[in-house]
């Protein structure tokens, strides 16, 4: 069962679309423009937010959304019935949309320069100093409606803010991409690709087979989320811990509520034990002709055999010592009669890429 507790209200800001200016929220019209706020521009979270204690503050911002006259668009608080620019029933009017999803301000830099005149100002300052112009803002992240569910937890809306976004270095990119294609490309030339061609005669062959034995064990598992059905000793258990996190929530009238919503998320953790197949012994014959033999261990009743496998090499004597070449297969390896003469391929570094005749 969710669990949602309040944390208090935070006063957001809007940007004016006629000059840039920021503004606080519960602000109507532009500070610096003195235009008024469209219904279409949207409130956002500013920086330095902090809760408000204020008890006229914290009224209005449990009042409701405000309402944008229908007959000049001012906005109005919700407990108004009537426009206090034009006196119209605020009946025609158009509430502002209210429990959107904010995600945190970008982080302000320390120091902010006026683009009108070229003063330095601090970056939480919405107008410069020197002239009174609106300082130049971060840019808004993007907002979710209350019916999304965020993908990733918001980070705490008073103590922390998101991370200014660093600009891809693009050509850095591009030259650890060559780097890595250039490394490619030397490991394909070094290995894969013949750079010699030899002659070399067949001195010597040789082959190794292997026959694993495996018996039956009890095999103890720790930590799994379920145990399969032929388990035993089972014991399992259930594991709960609570997982908060602050949503800070558009009240539109230019403040929002910060609310933490706690969650049990439970685990299941089971310990059992299985009976498996356990490899205990492996039992290798080996020669030199071309007719591999398997080892037939004795086996108790609770003991099997496992898949078999054989390694077969070539020896070869050529101009520039001794190679040695792994055929895939027996039939490959029974090709390679006593001294019959073979083409090898090398790579860069004198390893065999390929043998024909």
């Amino acid at each position: 069962m969710n669990r949602k507790e309040s944390k208090g209200f935070v006063q957001l800001e809007w940007v004016c679309p006629n000059c840039d200016g920021r503004n606080p929220g519960s602000v109507k019209t532009c500070q610096s423009c003195g235009a008024p706020q469209p219904d279409n521009v949207q409130f956002r979270r500013a920086a330095d937010e902090k809760v408000i204690t204020d008890e006229k503050s914290i009224a209005a911002a449990k009042a409701g959304a405000d309402i944008h006259c229908g007959f000049c668009g001012t906005r109005n608080p919700a407990t108004a019935t009537t426009c206090s620019q034009c006196g119209g029933d605020l009946k025609e009017g158009k509430a502002r949309q209210a429990g959107q999803l904010l995600q945190a301000a970008p982080a302000q830099p320390k120091v902010v320069t006026c683009t009108n005149c070229g003063a330095e100002n601090p970056g939480t300052e919405r107008t410069c100093a020197q002239c009174g112009s609106p300082l130049p803002r971060a840019a808004a992240p993007v907002q979710a409606s209350a019916a999304q569910r965020p993908v990733q937890a918001q980070a705490p809306a008073i103590t922390t803010t998101n991370a200014p976004k660093k600009k891809t270095n693009w050509l850095l990119f591009g030259g650890i991409g060559a780097a890595l294609l250039f490394c490619c490309i030397a490991v394909v030339l070094m290995f894969m690709i013949p750079s010699k061609t030899v002659q070399g005669t067949v001195t010597n062959v040789y082959w190794q087979t292997s026959v694993p034995v495996q018996e039956i064990q009890a095999v103890n598992h720790t930590n799994e989320s379920s145990a399969p059905s032929d388990a035993y000793n089972v014991s399992c258990r259930d594991e709960s811990q609570e997982v908060c996190e602050d949503k800070t929530v558009d009240q539109g009238n230019g403040y929002a509520e910060v609310i933490t919503e706690c969650h049990t998320e439970t685990t299941t953790s089971c310990d059992y034990t299985v009976d498996e197949w356990k490899t205990i012994q492996t039992y290798t014959l080996e020669g030199n002709d071309f007719s591999p033999v398997y080892d037939s261990p004795t086996l108790f009743s609770n003991q099997r055999t496992g898949s078999s496998s054989e390694i077969f090499t070539v020896y070869f004597n050529t101009e520039t010592g001794e190679l040695t070449y792994k055929p895939g297969s027996l039939t490959d390896f029974q090709q390679f009669s006593i001294g019959s003469v073979w083409t090898i391929k090398l790579n860069a570094l004198g390893g065999v890429v390929s043998v024909g005749r």
